[in-house]
């Protein structure tokens, strides 16, 4: 798999239930951080990495997300007569001319294996990203995914993104074994979705970043559906560690959960505190606010 990646694939058909009421009409992947919504971090995290082609994996339900990076004739001629050309630029760059934006339909919430099966019209058979928006990961150098496309392309192998997590968490995530950890990746020898603390192989979470070989394609069309009816992407992986080699990968970063609300409060603070307009108003503001 020594081909760099060109596709990646954000399965965005979720219901953002942890969000409601919010989300009764905006999607999860549009709520704020600062000034961009989540998917924006993800899109231009793919673009850096190399991406040209992002598709978009959704249901017939949500629009939000395609109408965000269609072009809006109206806005952009009231924006273009007032003379406002800072906000003009800022919404025609949500994504550059030489990237397209494709988007497909997830019929039933069949799983993230099944969402990422839905992308194989757009990618066909070669390696390919797969980013999740509710992951928002913040570096101050190159981002996670180009990091881990980097790794992928000079060792032809796919690269999940791992993070160290407290043991009593491994439930809330897919847990991996690996040998021959190096620097910041090994081999991945195991991969188990959820498993209880005491039974989990190590606390190495997977997070929502992965660069798949495409023969995983075929090998999700012949995973059954677990818990819940769903297709998991774990299950295809743990396929895809008999055919291929498969990597751990410790990214540099720090990673919000903004799938919960606390981690979408982290983020905002901690973007915000890195944002040169409102660094030291955010500082002021909570130093005042903690001192109550």
């Amino acid at each position: 798999m020594s081909q760099r990646i060109r596709k990646a694939v954000f399965p965005v058909a979720g219901l953002g239930t942890r969000f409601l009421p919010a989300t009764k009409t905006v999607p999860k992947e549009m709520l704020p951080v600062v000034d961009k919504p989540l998917i924006q971090y993800a899109v231009d995290e793919a673009i850096e990495a190399g991406c040209d082609t992002l598709v978009f994996v959704t249901n017939r339900y949500k629009h939000s997300v395609a109408d965000y990076f269609d072009k809006a004739y109206e806005l952009e001629q009231k924006l273009e007569k007032a003379g406002k050309s800072e906000l003009l630029a800022v919404i025609r760059d949500v994504l550059p001319r030489h990237v397209r934006a494709v988007f497909v339909t997830q019929a039933e919430a069949l799983g993230l294996g099944h969402a990422v099966l839905c992308a194989q019209p757009v990618v066909g058979d070669e390696p390919f990203a797969v980013l999740l928006p509710d992951d928002l990961i913040w570096n101050k150098g190159p981002g996670a995914l180009r990091q881990m496309a980097d790794l992928a392309e000079k060792e032809s192998a796919s690269v999940i993104a791992v993070q160290d997590v407290p043991r009593e968490q491994t439930g809330s995530y897919g847990i991996v074994a690996t040998r021959d950890f190096s620097g910041r990746h090994g081999e991945i020898t195991a991969i188990v979705e959820k498993p209880r603390p005491e039974v989990a192989p190590s606390n190495l979470a997977v997070v929502g970043r992965y660069v798949l070989s495409g023969r995983i394609f075929e090998l999700l069309k012949h995973t059954r559906p677990g818990a819940g009816g769903e297709i998991q992407l774990t299950d295809g992986i743990a396929a895809l560690m008999a055919e291929e080699r498969v990597l751990a990968y410790r990214f540099q970063g720090r990673r919000f959960d903004c799938g919960s609300r606390i981690g979408l409060v982290e983020a905002t603070i901690e973007f915000a505190l890195d944002h040169e307009d409102l660094a030291e108003p955010a500082r002021e503001y909570m130093r005042a606010a903690l001192a109550r």
